[in-house]
C-alpha cells in the first residue's frame, strides 16, 4: 500500500477542515459584533448563566479550547472570577459538540451532502466576497465560504483512508485502542494536544469512521481523551499569567479528566456486562457527534452540583490565594486581542475602572483643603501614580486594537477611548495640584475662611458630582446622566466667575489671607477645569 497517496490528501483535507473552521467562526464572530459585548455583561450572572454563555460563545468560534483561552484571559485580567469561570468552562465543553453535528449532518440530511452543497457554497461565498462592498456582507461570505471548506476537507479526509479498511495492521490499531480503555484516551489526548483543536480532532475520527475504521468502544474512548487533550492549550497560555489564570486552566483539565474516570469506568462496565457485542461494532459519524454530545452534556449535569469543590481542588493543586491585587496593575490581557468587540469592551470596563480611582480621590480632594491631613496628601499622590500606569498600559492596549480588524464604529469608540484616559488623567493630575495646595495651607498655617469653605464647598460638589455623573452616564450609555454632566458643567463655569469675583472683594477688604487665596483662587482653575474634562468623556454619549 502507499502510504504517501494516503497521507498527502489527508494532510491536505484536515488543514482545509481546519482553515474552513476558522474563517466560519472568525465570520459568525465579526457578525456577532457587538453582541459579544452584551455576552461579556452577562458574565455577571450565576453559575448557570455562564455554563449557557459558554456554550454559545463556543458555537459561535467553533472551538472550546479559543473559549477556555479566552476565559483564562478574562480571569488573569481580573474580569472574570474563579466561579464565573468555571460556569463558562462546562458550557464550552457542550458548546464544542456543534462542529461535531455539522460534519455528521451528511448522513442524517441528505441535502448537505458534501458533494452537493460543498462547491455550491464556496463559489457562492466568493461571488459574494468579490461583489460585496460592506464588511458584513463579507463576513457573511466568510461564514459560507468555511462552511464549505470544512465539508470539502471532511470529505477529503475520508476519501484518502478509505483504502485503509484493507490494512490489517491499521484496523488492529483500533482494534487495540477499543481493547485498551487507557491507550484509546492517550491517543485521544495526544491527538487533540497537537493539533490543539478538539472540534478538528473529532473531525478526524469522523473521517475514519466514514470509512468504517473504527470500533464503538475504540470511539468512545478516543472522545474522552480529546476532551482531555483539548485542555493543553489552555494550560500554555496560562504559563506566565497570574496564579488565578492558571487555576481557571487547572479548572478546565480537572473537569474534564473527572469526567472521563467517571464515563470510561461507565463504558467499561457497559461493553463487559451489558453489550460486549457493541464494542466490535463499527460507529458511524452522527453516533460520533452523539456519544460526544452526551458526554459533554452528562459530564456538566452531574458536576455542576459539586463545581465549587473541583474549583477548591484547582485552588489547592495552584497554591492559590485570593490577594488584593495592586490597584496600578492593567488588567488587561493580550489574550483578548483575539476577540476585538470582547477586547474593546474589557478595555472600556479597564478605562472605567481607571476613571473610579480618580473619583476616590477627589473624594479625597474635598477634604484635604480643610483637614490637611498628611496621610490624605501622601494617598493623592499614590493615587496620581496609579493611574499614570494604568493610563499609560491601558493607552497601549487601545491602540494595538485600534490595529485589528474592527469596524468603523469601533474605531471610533477606540479614539474616544483614547481621549478619555487622556481626560481622566488630567483629572488626576489636578487632584495632585490639590494636594499641594493643602501642603502649602500646612506650611503656612493658614486656612480659609467659614465663607470660602461655603463658597468652595458648592463649587467642589458640583465638580466632582459632573466627572462621577460622566462615568455612570459612559458605562450606561445614559444620555441623560450627560446631560445632567453639561448642566453641572455650565453650572461651574458660572460658579468659576460669581465666586472668583466675591473672593477678590474678600482679598480687598483683608477679610482672609492673601496666602489662603491666592491657594482658592487656584482651586477654582482646577475645579472648572475638572468639570470641563467630564463635559469631553461624555461626548460620545452625546453623538
Amino acid at each position: 500500500m502507499e502510504y504517501m497517496n494516503i497521507i498527502v490528501p489527508f494532510a491536505g483535507g484536515l488543514g482545509m477542515f481546519i482553515y474552513g473552521m476558522q474563517i466560519m467562526a472568525q465570520g459568525l464572530e465579526n457578525a456577532a459584533g457587538n453582541k459579544m459585548k452584551s455576552l461579556l455583561e452577562a458574565l455577571t450572572k450565576n453559575k448557570l448563566m455562564g455554563v449557557l454563555l459558554g456554550a454559545a460563545i463556543t458555537a459561535v468560534i467553533q472551538s472550546s479550547s479559543a473559549t477556555t483561552v479566552m476565559v483564562v484571559g478574562f480571569v488573569n485580567a481580573g474580569i472574570m472570577n474563579l466561579t464565573q469561570a468555571m460556569g463558562v468552562i462546562m458550557g464550552a465543553n457542550i458548546g464544542t459538540t456543534v462542529t461535531g453535528w455539522l460534519v455528521s449532518a451528511v448522513e442524517w440530511a441528505e441535502f448537505l451532502s458534501p458533494s452537493r452543497l460543498a462547491p455550491i457554497a464556496v463559489i457562492v461565498g466568493v461571488i459574494v466576497m468579490l461583489t460585496g462592498k460592506r464588511r458584513s456582507t463579507k463576513d457573511i461570505a466568510n461564514i459560507v465560504i468555511g462552511f464549505g471548506l470544512l465539508f470539502i476537507g471532511i470529505t477529503t479526509m475520508s476519501q484518502a483512508v478509505e483504502p485503509l479498511k484493507s490494512s490489517e495492521a491499521f484496523v488492529n490499531i483500533f482494534v487495540t485502542l477499543g481493547k485498551n480503555p487507557l491507550l484509546g484516551i492517550l491517543a485521544g489526548a495526544l491527538v487533540t494536544a497537537v493539533i490543539q483543536s478538539s472540534s478538528a480532532s473529532v473531525g478526524i475520527l469522523q473521517s475514519l469512521a466514514a470509512a468504517g475504521l473504527v470500533p464503538f468502544s475504540a470511539a468512545i474512548y478516543i472522545i474522552m481523551g480529546q476532551n482531555i487533550g483539548t485542555c493543553v492549550t489552555a494550560i500554555l497560555s496560562s504559563l506566565g499569567a497570574k496564579k488565578n489564570a492558571k487555576t481557571a486552566a487547572l479548572m478546565h483539565l480537572l473537569f474534564n479528566i473527572i469526567g472521563t474516570i467517571i464515563f470510561s469506568l461507565a463504558a467499561i462496565a457497559f461493553f463487559a456486562i451489558v453489550q460486549p457485542v457493541w464494542a466490535s461494532g463499527r460507529i458511524t459519524q452522527t453516533e460520533i457527534s452523539l456519544v460526544h454530545t452526551i458526554f459533554n452534556v452528562v459530564t456538566t449535569i452531574l458536576l455542576f452540583p459539586v463545581s465549587g469543590w473541583i474549583m477548591k481542588l484547582a485552588k489547592k493543586i495552584g497554591n492559590v490565594k485570593e490577594n488584593e491585587q495592586d490597584r496600578s496593575m492593567v488588567l488587561l490581557d493580550d489574550r483578548m486581542l483575539e476577540t476585538p468587540s470582547i477586547a474593546l469592551q474589557s478595555t472600556v470596563n479597564e478605562t472605567l475602572r481607571m476613571g473610579e480611582v480618580v473619583r476616590e480621590s477627589l473624594e479625597t480632594a474635598r477634604r484635604v483643603l480643610y483637614t490637611k491631613d498628611s496621610k490624605d496628601i501622601e494617598a493623592l499622590k499614590e493615587d496620581e501614580d496609579v493611574v499614570d500606569k494604568l493610563c499609560a498600559g491601558i493607552t497601549s492596549y487601545a491602540i494595538r486594537l485600534g490595529t485589528l480588524q474592527i469596524s468603523e464604529k469601533e474605531h471610533q469608540t477606540v479614539a474616544h477611548l483614547l481621549q478619555m484616559l487622556s481626560d481622566i488623567e488630567r483629572v488626576s493630575d489636578y487632584c495632585e495640584n490639590i494636594s499641594e495646595f493643602a501642603e502649602t495651607l500646612l506650611e503656612k498655617k493658614v486656612s480659609f475662611s467659614a465663607v470660602a469653605r461655603e463658597h468652595l464647598d458648592e463649587m467642589m460638589d458640583a465638580a466632582i458630582d459632573s466627572f462621577a455623573y460622566a462615568l455612570e452616564a459612559v458605562r450606561e450609555n445614559s444620555v441623560d446622566k450627560a446631560m445632567v454632566v453639561v448642566e453641572k458643567e455650565t453650572r461651574v463655569d458660572e460658579l468659576e466667575i460669581q465666586l472668583r469675583s466675591k473672593h477678590i472683594r474678600r482679598l480687598a477688604k483683608n477679610e482672609c489671607s492673601t496666602e489662603a487665596g491666592i491657594v482658592f483662587l487656584d482651586t477654582l482653575v482646577c475645579l472648572e477645569r475638572i468639570s470641563d474634562h467630564a463635559r469631553n468623556i461624555v461626548e460620545e454619549v452625546l453623538v
